[in-house]
Formats: structure tokens, sequence, C-alpha cells
């Protein structure tokens, strides 16, 4: 069993903003398929959750959705945008999870304090997958990158939080380019195709969506893809950086 004597030490009533929480939503791109990770509790129940937690009475709402992803995930991001507020008076339903954590020292007041009605605010980061390093905290036995369509149960109104954050990343994706922090360092324009295939769950013609990522300008161009022929071979791609932030200034249109 996992041992953190400090998270159960804890007065969570003296700590804590009654009924506020966060939700991060980290959504990551790997094998041609949007991944979100999510925890699996230390329960009886198939209980899987977004990495959330609370905020402390001295802290900053955005500076909470950056160190409860830490402590929840051990991942660590400097920044988190958020999206959205979560206040349905029947997000509070836990399907008896609480109850039926498993965890040495977890205590009636501990599990009285989740309990009640709890407003989230949402926030989503996009991250390159292959350079997190997950791990479980002391209320889950295990953590995973699930991909999007293939998401389990998830406990609360989670499955809509996440539902709510792939919405305003599509909303996002008109105006602001994505995949630099999804995609690794050299990419095909294949590639990047799938990507904005995958977030707006639709299929994009291949010589439209080429000229017009080529015509923002932001890439630079490497040597070929050597697979199966160098004539058939496609172009390696990599962001740059400095026209890639000029362009998020001046603003774009991708539909356009």
């Amino acid at each position: 069993m996992k041992n953190k004597p400090s998270l159960l030490t804890m007065n969570f009533s003296e700590l804590f903003v009654p009924g506020l929480s966060v939700d991060c939503v980290i959504i990551g791109f790997e094998d041609h398929k949007l991944k979100i990770l999510i925890l699996k509790w230390n329960s009886d129940i198939d209980g899987w959750a977004l990495p959330g937690g609370f905020v402390l009475k001295n802290e900053d709402l955005d500076k909470a959705a950056i160190r409860v992803l830490k402590e929840r995930t051990g991942v660590e991001l400097p920044f988190l945008e958020q999206f959205k507020t979560f206040g349905n008076l029947d997000r509070g339903k836990r399907n008896n999870a609480l109850e039926k954590v498993k965890i040495d020292g977890i205590t009636p007041e501990h599990i009285e304090w989740m309990n009640q009605r709890f407003i989230s605010t949402g926030y989503v980061s996009l991250v390159d997958i292959k350079k997190c390093d997950p791990r479980p905290d002391i209320l889950s036995e295990k953590i995973d990158w699930i991909a999007l369509d293939e998401l389990p149960n998830l406990i609360l109104d989670h499955k809509h939080i996440v539902k709510k954050a792939i919405s305003f990343i599509k909303n996002q994706i008109n105006y602001l380019p994505i995949g630099i922090t999804l995609l690794p360092e050299r990419f095909t324009m294949k590639e990047l195709q799938l990507l904005y295939e995958s977030i707006l769950e639709k299929k994009l013609d291949r010589g439209n969506f080429q000229r017009k990522m080529l015509k923002l300008d932001i890439f630079n161009r490497h040597e070929k893809h050597l697979e199966g022929g160098a004539h058939k071979a496609p172009y390696l791609y990599s962001f740059d950086h400095e026209k890639y932030n000029k362009l998020l200034e001046q603003g774009f249109s991708f539909n356009s």
C-alpha cells in the first residue's frame, strides 16, 4: 500500500476552500489517437478519474491546478488553460466510490469532506506523451493514457468534462495552430493531418490541408523520411518556434 502520511494528517476544512476543486484534462497524441491521462482509484469499484483536487485557502486557482496535477500524477507543467466551470447540482454523484476507497489511514472526516458538493474548474493542456512520466498517487492504484474513444467509466461528471475539453480544443483549432506540443520534434504532414482529423472528428482533403498548413509559413522542412523507397518518402517538418509565436500574436484562421 502506498504511504503518504502527510496527506492523511491534513485537516481538509482548515487547509482548503470548501466546495471548490479543479480537474485537469491532459491530452496526448499517440498511435494516431488522442489519449487522456486518467487515474484508477484504490477502490472496490471500477473508479477511474481525471487528475483533480482541492484549492488551498492561500492559493491562486491557476496555481492550484498546476500543483494538483503534479501531486496526483507527477507531471509538472508550467501552464494549464482554464476552459470551463462545472457546477451542476447533480455532478456530485460518486457511485459510492469514496466509501470503498482502500487507503490505510483515510478517515470518515476525509470521506465527508470529499462527499460534499463541489464546483470544479476544468483545466486543459496538450502534451507530448513521450516527454511525460506519470505516476499514480496515494489515492490511485494505476495511471494510464487511454484513447479518447476507449475511455472507461469515469466518476462524477468527468466524462462530460473531457467532452467539453475536446470541444474547447476543437474551437481553438480554428485560430490556433495545434501540434507543437502533441507531435514529436519532426513529423510528416500526414501525421499532422491525422492529428487534426482526430480533434475535428472528420476526414480532411490531403491537398487542401497541406496547402493551408504550408501557407502559414511556420514549418522548417527537413530531409525525406526514407521508408518504402526514396521517391515516395515524405518530407519531415518541424515547427519554427519564432514564426509560430509571431503567428499566435497576429492570429490566423484555419478555415480561410
